[in-house]
């Protein structure tokens, strides 16, 4: 039986490698694009095992704007349904799963255009905050199940598509074990740790 790998997507990273704001990447760019990493020589002859999208559960619930703003309906807005329709629709395609992390509101914050203004002072009103959220878990399950697919010896090679220097102690791990590590940055400028403990960096998929 020919060798394993597995594809791990940091979804965040990838929905903003892969996607604009004009024009957000969906299930189907997602799913070409780890086609053309399964294809990829490094990789090719390997049996896919499965591969892992990261991401959070879009924000649910009304919260109270200061300064009178009125109200946000954080489960109503155009990032949240796009992001359900993307995750509904991933766990659809063949090799899939799906793991959740969560957001939460963490207070609000000036806007960095209001920060960006010149001057000792600014007028601060309902429209110059944002809401300040907060992602939680996601980091935490892509480490684990680099230890687990390592440890139990499901696959001997893991593809991780990200930039975030924070998984440089779950690729040590993993390389430790005997697993091979492949890092996908999408031509995101990178630490120097992070080549350091990648047995290959991949910058730009065909």
């Amino acid at each position: 039986m020919p060798l394993s790998f597995a594809i791990l997507l940091d979804g965040g990273f990838v929905r903003r490698k892969l996607g604009t704001a004009r024009q957000p990447v969906d299930a189907a760019g997602i799913s070409a694009f780890t086609a053309r990493v399964s294809a990829l020589p490094c990789v090719a002859a390997l049996r896919l095992h499965r591969i892992y999208f990261y991401d959070a559960r879009p924000l649910e619930g009304v919260a109270p704007i200061p300064l009178g703003g009125g109200e946000i309906d954080f489960g109503a807005h155009p990032v949240a349904t796009r992001n359900r329709s993307l995750q509904s629709q991933l766990v659809r395609e063949p090799f899939f799963a799906l793991r959740f992390g969560e957001l939460f509101l963490e207070g609000w914050r000036l806007k960095s255009r209001i920060l960006g203004r010149p001057g000792p002072t600014v007028e601060i009103s309902s429209a110059a905050i944002e809401p300040n959220v907060r992602q939680k878990g996601v980091d935490m399950r892509i480490g684990l199940d680099i230890a687990s697919l390592t440890l139990k010896k499901q696959v001997q090679v893991i593809v991780l598509v990200t930039a975030d220097s924070d998984f440089i102690p779950a690729m040590k791990f993993a390389r430790r074990e005997g697993a091979q590590l492949f890092l996908v940055t999408l031509g995101h400028g990178i630490r120097d740790g992070m080549r350091e403990h990648a047995d290959l960096v991949i910058d730009a998929v065909p």
